[in-house]
C-alpha cells in the first residue's frame, strides 16, 4: 500500500484532465503530475542516496510543487515531514534534529532559514528549492522510477503538533491511517467527482493537506491561490473558475470570509463544501456563515493523532434547522465518524453514561502509530488501546458529542468545574465583544478565579463590567461569571488561529 499509487492510476485513467492548478492556471495534467512525481522520486534517491524510510522535510508556502514533493517522497518509499512554514527557525531545527531529516525541500520565501538550517542540523544533507531550476533539475535528472512498495503500517507523514503546551511531538501517521482518513471523508463528508476541485488556502502542512488527499484519490484538481493565503476576492474568483470547490478552513478563516462583502455578495454557486475545524466555531459566527453560503458547511473534530477523524457534523446536520436541538448540535462536534469508536471516560478509563463529563478517547485504524521515538509519551497517550485526546466532553442521548474544553483549560473554582468555552459563548452575545478568551488564575480563597480577556468590537466603547456580568447572568450560573475582565487589543494565537491560552495564563502568573 503506497498512497502515491493514486497519482499513477489517475495519470492512466484521466491523462489530460487538470491535476494541479496555480490560481486560475493549470500547472499539470494528471499525466504530467505522475511523470514529475516518478522522476522526482528517482532524483531524491539517486542524488542523495536515500533509502526506504528516510525522512524528507518540506518547508514551503502553498504551491503546486508542495504536492509534487509529498507524492515524490511517498513514491520513493520515503517519509514526508511537512513543517509549518511560519514556525521560528529554532522550532524548525528541533523538528529536523528530532527526526534526523536527510533532505529539506523549501522555497525562496524561506531561503535564509534553509541556509542556516543546512549549517546547523547535522543530519541535513542538502536543501532543494522549489519551484525553480533546482527542482526542475531534480525532476529531469532521472527517468521515471517504479513505485516503491510500502506496507500499510509503514510511516507516511510525520505530523508535528502545534506545541502550544510545550515541545511539539511528531505523530507518526501511516499509509493505513491516511487511507482510512480519506475513506472516512468519502463516507461522512462528501462524495468527490473528478470534475470537482479542492482549494488550499489553509496550510498544506496541516488540515488542508490532509483533506486534499481524498480529492487527489478521486481525481479532483488541487488549486493553490496565487496569494498563498486568504483573500476573499481571490477565493470568490477561484470558486467561479474551478466549480465543485471544497476547502478546509479554521473558524477564524470562515468568519473572515463570510464577513467580507466581496465574498458574501459573490456568486458562490460553484462552492461545494467548506469543512471547518481545529478550534471552536461560535454559534453567532456559524449562523452568519450559513446565511452567507447556505447549507455548504461541514464540521470535523480530529487531532493530528487521529487526523481529521473523530466526530463530525454533516452538511445535512447543518441544514436541519427544524431539529428541536439544532442550536445545541451546532455547538457540539457532532457524531462519531464511520471508522472509529469514541467514548467519554473517567479517570480510571471507565466509560461514563450519557450526560456525564469526562475525557474523550478514540480508537480505530485512523489513530496514529505513536509519537516519533517517544515511547513513554506514546504509551501514556495510547494506553489501554485508546487515544486519550486530552479533550473534555459529554455525549447526549442521540450520540452527539459536545466538547467542554481541553482538560488543561478546565477551571476549578470553589470546588466547582467551570468550562471556559461556555463563559466565552455567553460573553460573545454582548454586541460590544468581538473576541474573548477565558482562563483561570490562582486564587487563595477559591483555588482559581475566572478571568476574561476581552477584545472590544470596532466602533464601540468598552462594555462596563456590570454589562458583561449581566450578559453572563442571563445565560450561565452566577458562579461561572468572571471575577475579572481585561480589555486587550487582540488575543495570542498560533499559526492556525487557535488562541494560545498558555500565554494568557503565563501573563497572569507573572503578575502574582
Amino acid at each position: 500500500m503506497n498512497l502515491a499509487a493514486w497519482i499513477e492510476r489517475n495519470g492512466l485513467k484521466m491523462p489530460d484532465a487538470p491535476a494541479l492548478a496555480a490560481g486560475e492556471h493549470v500547472h499539470a495534467t494528471w499525466t504530467q503530475f505522475a511523470d514529475r512525481v516518478a522522476r522526482a522520486a528517482g532524483g531524491l534517491t539517486d542524488r542523495f542516496g536515500l533509502t526506504t524510510g528516510d525522512r524528507v522535510a518540506i518547508l514551503m508556502t502553498n504551491r503546486p510543487e508542495y504536492l509534487e514533493a509529498v507524492f515524490a517522497i511517498w513514491h520513493a518509499g520515503l517519509v514526508a515531514l511537512p513543517i509549518n512554514a511560519r514556525l521560528h527557525r529554532d522550532e524548525i531545527a528541533y523538528i529536523l534534529d528530532t527526526t534526523r531529516a536527510a533532505v529539506l525541500v523549501s522555497d525562496d520565501d524561506h531561503t535564509a532559514d534553509a541556509v542556516a538550517l543546512n549549517d546547523s542540523v547535522d543530519t541535513l544533507q542538502s536543501t532543494v528549492f522549489a519551484p525553480g531550476p533546482e527542482w526542475d533539475r531534480l525532476v529531469a535528472a532521472c527517468e521515471p522510477v517504479p513505485l516503491t512498495s510500502r506496507r500499510p503500517d509503514d510511516a507516511a507523514w510525520l505530523f508535528f503538533t502545534s506545541g502550544t503546551t510545550g515541545r511539539p511531538k511528531g505523530a507518526t501517521l501511516t499509509h493505513r491511517n491516511l487511507l482510512m482518513m480519506s475513506l472516512s471523508y468519502l463516507a461522512d463528508i462528501d462524495a468527490i467527482a473528478p470534475t470537482d476541485s479542492v482549494l488550499h488556502a489553509a496550510p498544506i502542512s496541516h488540515g488542508s493537506g490532509m483533506y486534499g488527499l481524498p480529492h487527489i484519490a478521486k481525481g479532483a484538481v488541487s488549486v493553490t491561490p496565487a496569494s498563498g493565503g486568504v483573500d476573499a476576492a481571490e477565493i470568490a474568483g477561484l470558486i467561479d473558475r474551478w466549480p465543485g470547490m471544497s476547502f478546509f478552513a479554521a473558524p477564524t478563516m470562515v468568519r473572515r470570509l463570510t464577513t467580507d462583502p466581496t465574498f458574501a455578495e459573490a456568486d458562490l454557486s460553484g462552492l461545494k463544501t467548506i469543512i471547518y475545524g481545529g478550534a471552536p466555531m461560535y454559534l453567532a459566527d456559524l449562523e452568519l456563515a450559513l446565511d452567507v453560503v447556505g447549507p455548504r458547511l461541514a464540521q470535523i473534530y480530529g487531532q493530528g493523532e487521529a487526523p481529521m477523524t473523530i466526530t463530525g457534523l454533516s452538511k445535512a446536520d447543518h441544514a436541519d434547522r427544524d431539529h428541536p436541538r439544532w442550536r445545541d448540535r451546532m455547538q457540539s462536534v457532532g457524531f462519531a465518524r464511520t471508522d472509529v469508536d469514541v467514548r467519554v471516560v473517567d479517570d480510571n478509563d471507565d466509560e461514563l453514561p450519557v450526560g456525564e463529563i469526562g475525557e474523550v478517547v478514540v480508537r480505530g485504524d485512523v489513530v496514529m502509530a505513536g509519537y516519533w521515538e517517544q515511547p513513554e509519551a506514546t504509551a501514556e497517550t495510547l494506553r489501554n488501546g485508546w487515544l486519550h485526546t486530552g479533550d473534555v466532553g459529554s455525549f447526549d442521548e442521540d450520540g452527539c458529542l459536545t466538547l467542554r474544553d481541553r482538560s488543561k483549560d478546565l477551571i476549578i473554582s470553589g470546588g466547582m468545574n467551570i468550562y471556559p468555552r461556555e463563559v466565552e459563548e455567553a460573553l460573545l452575545q454582548h454586541p460590544g465583544v468581538a473576541g474573548v478568551s477565558v482562563v483561570g488564575r490562582p486564587d487563595p480563597e477559591w483555588g482559581e478565579a475566572v478571568v476574561a480577556f476581552v477584545v472590544v468590537a470596532d466602533d464601540t466603547d468598552a462594555p462596563s463590567t456590570a454589562d458583561l456580568d449581566q450578559t453572563c447572568l442571563e445565560r450561565i450560573a452566577r458562579y461561572k461569571r468572571p471575577k475579572e475582565y481585561r480589555f486587550v487589543d487582540g488575543l495570542p494565537t498560533n499559526n492556525y488561529g487557535k488562541v494560545v491560552k498558555r500565554e494568557l495564563r503565563d501573563q497572569l502568573a507573572a503578575e502574582s
